[in-house]
């Protein structure tokens, strides 16, 4: 499937990682995927709650379709950002992905009964990257995502 032939607005993304350079990869392998999309990258798990609430500077920030979470962050830890996000009743049905240094946290978020709906470890291998991203896109194409 082409850009050309999907319907709809660009996948709303926000980019939760503090790493530069794993959040330019990942930003790029976006752009190589055939998801139209925006980004919006923020750097602590403080500031993506205040994203994610649209507080102070972020208060006109677009309700992301899909939350790409990296676990190790400053401030507020990725672990906290998803517990809040999946307690809250608005924002619990936004699907997030976790991006993780290493396997071990998948295991410690089940315990927690933190659900997600995707791992994926980095760096981030590219082709498993762009199947869970075309996985996502089905899902939310048979939701029609309709310019607002």
């Amino acid at each position: 499937m082409t850009r050309e032939k999907i319907i709809g607005r660009p996948m709303e993304i926000l980019l939760v990682e503090d790493d530069w350079e794993d959040a330019g990869i990942t930003i790029e392998a976006l752009r190589t995927s055939e998801v139209p999309f925006r980004v919006s990258l923020v750097r602590s798990g403080e500031e993506a709650l205040e994203f994610l609430h649209r507080r102070r500077l972020f208060r006109r920030a677009p309700r992301p379709d899909l939350i790409l979470l990296d676990l190790q962050l400053p401030q507020k830890s990725g672990r906290d950002v998803l517990a809040e996000v999946k307690a809250h009743p608005e924002l619990r049905s936004i699907p997030v992905v976790v991006l993780t240094a290493s396997r071990v946290h998948q295991t410690m978020l089940q315990d927690e009964g933190l659900d997600v709906e995707s791992y994926l470890t980095k760096p981030v291998d590219l082709p498993n990257f762009y199947g869970v991203i075309r996985g996502l896109r089905k899902f939310m194409l048979s939701d029609v995502i309709l310019p607002q």
